[in-house]
């Protein structure tokens, strides 16, 4: 069977009832079986289906969503695609639609037609609850309780599931030692920290049940310069071990360009444009050209761009 279809990763079979073999292809019925015994299998055998694996499936899909606000679009038209693994940056001016996008992914808002998926199920037919559970969010003020300390904030989702006493612990020490915080830190409050150390108990708190998809609305905006550089750094370096699913909402292409599989440009409510980092700098698209000139020199290439 070699050499049919190749490089299509998809479970495959031939068939005829009631046999069925496995091989690594596509799947072709089969009118009479055992005719093709010795033979080369051709077109003429049967009929030739591609059947999708799971695996190929986006683990996120916008199709054909739109959201208005008392008669008015904030999103229109909206088709994207997030595969597992991929940071998908949404890049746009302030009022271009990138925060209600994120909020219709873990069903903050609900779409006024179209469909989101999850895991190829309608976010409006999932458990709203289980569907929060398994993503994590982190915002730009980090949203911390601040009658919590430390620790207490990064064990509240495992708590809510339930975990042991033993499991919490050991995750949260994990946690703290992934995101770059001594654990003396556990017992503090949160105005007892510095912005940086609260953004990473918050990218902490939202990784502790270990979520496939994270969705992240301008998490260091609010940051100085050199704090925001570490920070993008580390998450360079947590996602290369991590392997998330990540929809990032900011306005700077530097930092879109940096931590981007693919930039996804918004404006007025529409998606624009959907490249990656080194593609959105050669555009001629005139929506991210605007963008590379605005920005100016000091882009960085996509040849550097993923080091931490």
């Amino acid at each position: 069977m070699d050499g049919i279809a190749p490089g299509i990763p998809h479970r495959v079979a031939i068939e005829r009832n009631p046999n069925s073999y496995e091989i690594p292809a596509v799947r072709i019925f089969i009118p009479d079986l055992p005719r093709m015994k010795g033979k080369r299998p051709t077109a003429n055998f049967g009929i030739l289906t591609v059947m999708p694996s799971a695996d190929s499936r986006p683990l996120i899909e916008f199709r054909d969503v739109s959201y208005r606000v008392a008669g008015t679009d904030v999103l229109s038209g909206f088709n994207l695609e997030v595969q597992s693994g991929e940071t998908v940056v949404l890049l746009g001016r302030s009022g271009s639609g990138k925060t209600s996008t994120l909020k219709l992914i873990n069903r903050l808002l609900s779409p006024t037609s179209g469909e989101v998926r999850v895991k190829g199920v309608p976010t409006t037919q999932s458990d709203v609850i289980r569907l929060r559970r398994g993503i994590g969010y982190v915002i730009q003020d980090v949203g911390l309780f601040p009658h919590f300390t430390v620790e207490r904030n990064i064990s509240l989702v495992p708590r809510i599931e339930g975990w042991s006493i033993e499991r919490i612990r050991a995750r949260v020490r994990e946690l703290m030692q992934m995101v770059g915080l001594p654990p003396e830190m556990l017992s503090r409050y949160p105005h007892q920290l510095s912005g940086g150390q609260r953004q990473r108990v918050g990218v902490a708190r939202a990784l502790a049940a270990d979520p496939e998809i994270l969705l992240m609305d301008e998490p260091f905006g609010a940051l100085d310069p050199l704090t925001r550089d570490d920070l993008q750094r580390e998450f360079l370096a947590l996602q290369k071990r991590l392997r998330k699913t990540v929809v990032f909402v900011t306005h700077d292409l530097r930092e879109a360009v940096r931590l981007a599989s693919r930039i996804a440009l918004m404006e007025a409510g529409q998606l624009v444009a959907v490249l990656s980092p080194d593609e959105f700098l050669r555009s001629d698209n005139p929506w991210a050209a605007a963008y590379v000139r605005a920005f100016g020199d000091g882009l960085e290439s996509g040849r550097n761009r993923g080091t931490p």
